[in-house]
């Protein structure tokens, strides 16, 4: 840890973060990775990689750790609101199905991978203070254990600490404040319980949305996301449980896809909660700090494309960085394709959200969605579940 001075520094090690550090150091960059926290550590996130990035996952050479460790295949979505629960097929990408991973195992790998490839690892190292000196950076960063002070110097800083780390380093800090409409996500995972393999069912209910999907080791992840308001209505209803509990019980209150998801289910830890999500184009950059995964834009958690999105961002700014040395024309183009990958996503996936929450909406378009459940299929089309960022051919070049 002695070097300090680097081609690059990426801040934040999930899976925009890794996936960056990864393809660089792959491309003979000297690169440090920042990770305020240790590996393996659990995360609130739905867990599920689209297709869409195969292409990707064979670049960074995870590929066949992928296959081995990811839950089963996940060929159809469905919808559970109130008593109704209508599935169709997901679209296929060249024969190819999503599938879900944990962010414990997912990160770790990515991390590992980018520490055989040569980058520097410091973790868990906390980014506190970013200034540029002439042509460098220089980033002051803190140990979050032994409080030891350093100051890491770049040419080039990429921000991939996620949507909840406070201080973006490009902005002042501004202090929340809490609205009754904030989303606020909460994740878990079960053994047994009645989720039909190879089904990612949407959950519509009142005050939220989520989803659930078959993981590794033969569990499955529930992650949903409710409004603050519906939250305290929710606890008090349910006074006496911690919120997770309450959170469940209001699942299985008010779907009943839900109740046969849960039937004969066993928790496996605790529930985990984050938030509130901060849905939307966020990108921001200035010469030289380029924002990646939800930092750059956040989609809401409803359409499942998270990692999908902050993966494919990496390798849209990877790829800019080793083909030029001009800072401002990297943004330019890096913001560009971003805008064209990731923008649709995003407000389909605002339009999804205020449909599955609005009971009036919802409630009329249930009979229709009855009669062509292949609407979902063209739902998960918009969502981004056969566009691919990441050319098929990606694997064969450089």
């Amino acid at each position: 840890m002695s070097d300090r001075s680097f081609d690059a520094l990426i801040v934040g090690g999930g899976p925009a973060g890794a996936t960056a550090t990864l393809l660089l150091a792959r491309a003979g960059w000297n690169v440090c990775l920042l990770e305020r926290k240790t590996f393996p550590r659990k995360k609130v996130c739905g867990e599920y990689l689209s297709a869409t990035n195969g292409p990707l996952l064979e670049k960074l050479g995870i590929a066949k750790e992928f296959d081995e460790q990811a839950g089963p295949a996940v060929t159809r979505v469905a919808l559970f609101a109130g008593k109704r629960i209508i599935d169709s097929p997901l679209p296929s990408l060249a024969g190819g199905w999503g599938r879900a991973l944990s962010r414990e195992r997912l990160d770790t790998l990515l991390v590992e991978r980018a520490q055989q490839a040569g980058a520097a690892i410091w973790q868990p190292w906390s980014a506190t203070a970013l200034r540029r000196v002439d042509s460098l950076f220089h980033c002051d960063v803190q140990h979050a254990e032994t409080r030891h002070s350093a100051t890491i110097t770049a040419r080039v800083v990429l921000l991939a600490h996620g949507s909840w780390e406070k201080n973006s380093l490009l902005e002042p800090e501004q202090k929340p404040v809490a609205s009754p409409s904030d989303l606020l996500a909460f994740k878990a995972h079960f053994h047994g319980g009645g989720l039909p393999v190879g089904t990612m069912p949407l959950l519509a209910f009142p005050g939220g949305y989520g989803g659930m999907v078959h993981g590794e080791a033969g569990r499955f992840s529930v992650s949903c996301c409710i409004r603050r308001d519906w939250l305290d209505r929710i606890r008090r209803r349910h006074a006496g449980t911690n919120a997770g509990v309450a959170v469940q019980a209001h699942l299985e209150d008010s779907m009943r896809g839900a109740q046969q998801a849960f039937q004969g289910a066993t928790r496996e830890g605790a529930w985990l909660a984050a938030g509130p999500i901060h849905p939307g184009v966020h990108l921001k950059w200035r010469p030289g700090v380029y924002p990646l995964g939800n930092v750059a834009g956040e989609a809401h958690p409803v359409i499942a494309e998270g990692i999908s999105m902050a993966m494919q961002s990496a390798w849209l700014l990877v790829k800019e960085l080793t083909a030029s040395d001009d800072l401002i024309r990297i943004g330019q183009l890096y913001a560009s394709s971003w805008r064209r990958a990731f923008q649709p996503r995003i407000r389909v996936a605002e339009a999804i959200s205020r449909w599955a929450m609005s009971p009036l909406a919802l409630s009329g378009s249930l009979p229709l969605l009855r009669l062509a459940p292949r609407l979902l299929t063209c739902g998960a089309r918009l969502s981004g579940k056969v566009n691919c960022v990441v050319p098929l051919s990606a694997e064969r070049s450089s």
